[in-house]
């Protein structure tokens, strides 16, 4: 059973989508002392138009209004750039494909959110999270929320015991198109938002040419599995495993009409390798090595132990074999697993329960670094 609690002060991160006004909408029937917090974690151009702050702020300004909620702006800009931005930066610069949304949750969301939640008074903190959790004898439990194709527990990975027990995802029982419904009813003015995607500093804007004013690079060449020069490439450190668009290699002679992928890129050379047709060959895995793996109870399961896993969000969870130590885990899959990529979450999973994750490092993919089985 999902937690239940008496009247409280709860603030409510109000980010000016629908999800997060109808948390609020849920708190204040449930009978809480509600406030609203609208955090603002980037910095950009006034005149911007790929990043939505501001028309955020104000959505979010009158989802409070019509709720009748108290309102607060928080900051977070030199936080997320110190302790999110810098990172996701450094992960590119060193070939790795980084996830800022999992660092954003755990640095700003359930921590610096969390710090200014409590100076203004508030007993808890709620987002619009599709996760629940769960109070048992042994702790507390970070589930899957019910409606599968929203579950978000995957980004949640690096929250434990402490942020689970000061934390309200009043979504967590319910599907996105009661959300919906549940908007239209009350009348929010983000009842037909479109949900957002990607990060707000990226917004709707090539991610390439935003992330070259930050990490410029130099072209370099595309070379296929054997060696034999196909292309040029803007900078590998912008392209990740099993990615297909951008290479720009349609009509190589002598080859067929199939797509290439990336199945392997030495950043230090410069140089990315592609493979033609499923390159299943060369970019399946059913090995991989993780580093800085995080519990969600504060430890590990067991030194080895059986559970689901997903190496991508909205993947469906596979069967493996995890051993742990106190660095990293190395994880066996039942089944080949296409292109893990370096600087990606691991998360596993017990059936609902989110146990935690780690970070991609390495896997036994052609070029991922592992060596081969036995």
């Amino acid at each position: 059973m999902t937690r239940s609690h008496p009247e409280m002060r709860i603030a409510v991160g109000l980010s000016g989508g629908v999800d997060s006004s109808v948390a609020a909408l849920l708190l204040q029937q449930a009978g809480h002392d509600v406030e609203c917090v609208f955090m603002r974690n980037w910095r950009g151009d006034d005149d911007d138009p790929h990043c939505r702050a501001e028309a955020d702020r104000r959505d979010a300004v009158a989802v409070a209004g019509r709720l009748g909620l108290r309102f607060h702006v928080r900051d977070f800009s030199a936080e997320y750039l110190r302790d999110v931005f810098r990172h996701f930066l450094d992960e590119y610069a060193h070939g790795r494909t980084p996830n800022p949304d999992v660092l954003c949750n755990r640095e700003i969301k359930f921590k610096a959110f969390l710090e200014a939640a409590l100076a203004l008074g508030a007993e808890r903190i709620a987002t619009g999270h599709y996760a629940r959790v769960r109070e048992t004898d042994a702790g507390l439990q970070l589930l899957r929320g019910v409606d599968e194709g929203k579950d978000q527990s995957y980004f949640l990975h690096l929250l434990g015991q402490t942020e689970l027990a000061r934390t309200l995802f009043p979504l967590g029982e319910h599907r996105k198109s009661e959300v919906r419904a549940l908007a239209r009813r009350h009348d929010l003015p983000t009842q037909a938002k479109k949900d957002s995607t990607g990060i707000c500093f990226i917004g709707e804007r090539d991610f390439r040419s935003f992330l070259a004013q930050y990490l410029p690079t130099q072209p370099g060449p595309i070379v296929d599995t054997r060696g034999h020069r196909l292309g040029e490439h803007p900078g590998a450190l912008y392209f990740t495993l099993g990615q297909r668009e951008g290479l720009g290699l349609g009509g190589v002679a002598g080859a067929d009409s199939g797509a290439w992928y990336v199945v392997g890129k030495d950043v230090a050379a410069n140089t990315l390798i592609v493979a033609q047709g499923d390159a299943g060959r060369w970019l399946d895995a059913r090995r991989l090595q993780a580093a800085g793996p995080h519990w969600v109870a504060g430890r590990a399961p067991a030194a080895s132990f059986r559970c689901l896993a997903q190496i991508r969000y909205r993947q469906q969870a596979q069967p493996c074999t995890v051993d742990v130590d106190t660095a990293r885990c190395r994880v066996r899959f039942d089944a080949p697993q296409r292109a893990p990529a370096p600087g990606q979450a691991i998360v596993f999973y017990d059936g609902a329960i989110c146990l935690g994750g780690a970070t991609i490092e390495t896997s036994d993919a052609a070029y991922g670094g592992l060596a081969a089985a036995p």
